[in-house]
C-alpha cells in the first residue's frame, strides 16, 4: 500500500547510505560474509526490532487497543499461508497515515490510520497488505539479494530498514544521496512487491470476512484527499498510488460476490478512544463533538459516539455524566472490553475500587487470560492497597506473557511497598530489556540475583541474567 518500510522505496534506499549507521543510533548487528536469512534469524531480527521500536518510537501500550488490533490481525492471519512465526502488532502514536512491516512478523501502524479509515474493512485492508509482505518474505528476499552486491551485510541492511522505520528524516536524507541506478532498482523491486501484496492481501481480506472493495476505496480516498496537497503524507511521497494500482484493486474486488458487511462496533470504539486519548492535535471540546454525533448515526455508531463522549467527560473529571453514559452502554454491551475498561477507570477515579475489582473478577471467569481484564484487575488491586494480591496475579500472568511491559511496570509497583527488593529489581530489569535498554537491564538483574535470599530464586535469576546478556549480544551483533 506504499507504507513506509514495506513500500521499501524509502527504507531500501538506505542500503547505499552507510554513513547514517555510524551515528550510533542503531546497534551494530552483523559481521561480514553473512548472506543467508533463515526463518529463525529473521525472527531474531524481529524481536530485536520490537525493543528498538519501544526505545525510539511513541508505542501505545494501551491494553484495549492492543487487544483489538491483535484480534484483527489474527483474524486475517487465520486465512494466510506461509505463516512462519507469531506476529506482533505495534500501534504508534502518530496522526499521519502510515503502516509498515518488518522481519519476523512485526507489523506497526500509526494511530492516524484509525482516524482516516471509514470502517474496519479499510483498516483491515492495510493490515492484510502488510501481513502479505511478511508471509511472501519480500523484505527478507530483497535483503538476501542486496547482500550479494553491496559491501553491507544483511545485518547492516536490516539496520538501515529499521532506521527508516523509526527516523523518516534520516531516511529521506539517505534517499537524496542514493545513487540513481540503485534507487531505480529498489523502486522496480518495490513495484512488483506492492502489486503482489495488494493481490494476495485482497484475497486474504475477503477470506477473513471483510469487504474486498475496501482496499480500492481506501486507495481512492487517499489519492483524492492529497491530490493537490503541498505536503502529502510520507506514504505518498515515497510511493505514490498510480491509477493502475487503484484500478487493479477495484477490478479484483469485483470478482467477489457483492454483499452487505455489517459495521464493527469495536472499530468505532477504538477510533473514538484514539481521538480522545491519543490524538496529537485534539480538542478540549471533544465531548461536545461526540454529543452531536450521537444524533447523527445509527445505533452502533451512536453508541461509539456515546463512548467517546464518556471518555471525554472522564478526561475533564465530569464523573457523574460519564457514569450515566457508561451505565447505558453497559446495559447493551456489558461484556465489551472497551466499556469494561472505562468503567474500571471511572470506579478507580471515584475510589470505588471494590466495585471495579468485583466486576473484573466476574469478567475473569469469562476471559481468564485476557490482558485487558488482567491489567485492569491488577491496577485496581494496587489502587486499593492490595499489593500482594496484585503481585500474585501478575506473577502468574507474566509466566505466560513475559513480553508485556505494562504488566512488568505494574508488578514493580506491587513489589516496592512489599519490601521485596530482589523482585522489584527483576521487574525493573525486564521493563528495561523490553525497551532495549540492556545495560540497565543487566545491572538491575545482577542486583536482583545478589539480593535473592532463596537459593532456587538466586539460580533462576542468575539464569535469566545470562539470558539477558545473550539478548544484549543479539542486540549488538546478531549472528547465526
Amino acid at each position: 500500500m506504499g507504507f513506509r518500510a514495506t513500500s521499501l522505496a524509502l527504507a531500501l534506499s538506505l542500503f547505499t547510505a552507510t554513513p547514517l549507521l555510524a551515528a550510533n543510533t542503531l546497534p551494530d548487528i552483523g559481521t561480514a560474509g553473512v548472506s543467508a536469512m533463515s526463518v529463525e534469524r529473521e525472527a531474531r531480527f524481529g524481536q530485536a526490532f520490537i525493543r528498538f521500536a519501544r526505545a525510539n518510537q511513541p508505542v501505545i501500550d494501551d491494553p484495549v487497543l492492543n487487544e483489538y488490533l491483535t484480534d484483527l490481525g489474527l483474524k486475517l492471519l487465520s486465512q494466510a499461508d506461509s505463516v512462519r512465526f507469531p506476529f506482533s502488532f505495534l500501534l504508534i502514536r502518530d496522526d499521519s497515515i502510515n503502516a509498515s512491516a518488518f522481519l519476523g512478523g512485526i507489523i506497526q501502524i500509526h494511530s492516524g490510520l484509525f482516524l482516516n479509515a471509514a470502517n474496519e474493512s479499510e483498516l483491515a485492508s492495510v493490515l492484510a497488505h502488510e501481513i502479505t509482505h511478511v508471509t511472501q518474505r519480500h523484505i527478507a528476499r530483497y535483503l538476501e539479494s542486496q547482500s550479494r552486491s553491496t559491501p553491507l551485510t544483511i545485518a547492516g541492511l536490516v539496520g538501515s530498514v529499521a532506521l527508516a522505520l523509526v527516523n523518516p528524516q534520516a531516511g529521506m536524507a539517505a534517499l537524496q544521496t542514493t545513487l540513481g541506478l540503485k534507487m531505480q532498482s529498489a523502486i522496480n523491486y518495490t513495484r512488483d512487491n506492492e502489486f503482489e501484496a495488494d493481490r494476495i492481501g485482497l484475497r486474504l481480506l475477503h477470506n477473513a470476512g471483510f469487504d474486498p472493495t475496501a482496499m480500492a476505496t481506501f486507495f481512492q480516498k487517499l489519492a483524492e484527499q492529497y491530490q493537490f496537497a503541498s505536503t502529502p503524507p510520507q506514504m505518498l511521497l515515497t510511493h505514490p498510488l498510480p491509477a493502475s494500482r487503484i484500478a487493479e484493486a477495484r477490478s479484483r474486488a469485483a470478482e467477489y460476490p457483492a454483499k452487505q458487511y455489517p459495521p464493527s462496533l469495536n472499530f468505532q470504539l477504538a477510533k473514538a478512544r484514539i481521538m480522545v486519548r491519543f490524538r496529537q492535535s485534539g480538542t478540549t471540546e471533544l465531548h461536545r463533538f461526540f454529543e452531536r454525533e450521537v444524533s447523527r448515526n445509527g445505533e452502533w455508531m451512536a453508541d461509539a459516539a456515546r463512548y467517546g463522549q464518556a471518555l471525554s467527560l472522564l478526561q475533564i473529571h465530569e464523573y457523574e455524566q460519564a457514569r450515566s453514559l457508561l451505565d447505558e452502554l453497559a446495559g447493551r454491551h456489558g461484556n465489551n472490553i472497551f466499556v469494561l475498561d472505562s468503567l474500571t477507570d471511572l470506579d478507580n477515579a471515584q475510589n470505588r475500587h471494590d466495585a471495579a475489582i468485583n466486576r473484573l473478577q466476574q469478567a475473569r471467569q469469562r476471559l481468564p487470560d485476557n490482558q485487558v481484564v488482567m491489567i485492569n484487575l491488577a491496577d485496581s488491586l494496587l489502587q486499593a492497597g492490595r499489593h500482594q494480591q496484585a503481585a500474585d496475579l501478575l506473577d502468574s500472568y507474566l509466566r505466560r506473557h513475559p513480553e508485556n511491559p505494562l504488566a512488568w511496570e505494574l508488578i514493580a509497583q506491587a513489589y516496592r511497598p512489599l519490601s521485596d527488593e530482589s523482585a522489584f529489581r527483576q521487574a525493573q530489569a525486564e521493563v528495561a530489556a523490553l525497551k532495549g535498554r540492556y545495560e540497565v537491564a543487566v545491572d538491575q538483574m545482577e542486583i536482583a540475583a545478589n539480593l535473592a535470599t532463596d537459593a532456587m530464586q538466586r539460580a533462576r535469576l542468575g539464569a535469566r541474567l545470562e539470558q539477558l546478556r545473550r539478548q544484549q549480544k543479539d542486540w549488538d551483533a546478531l549472528r547465526n
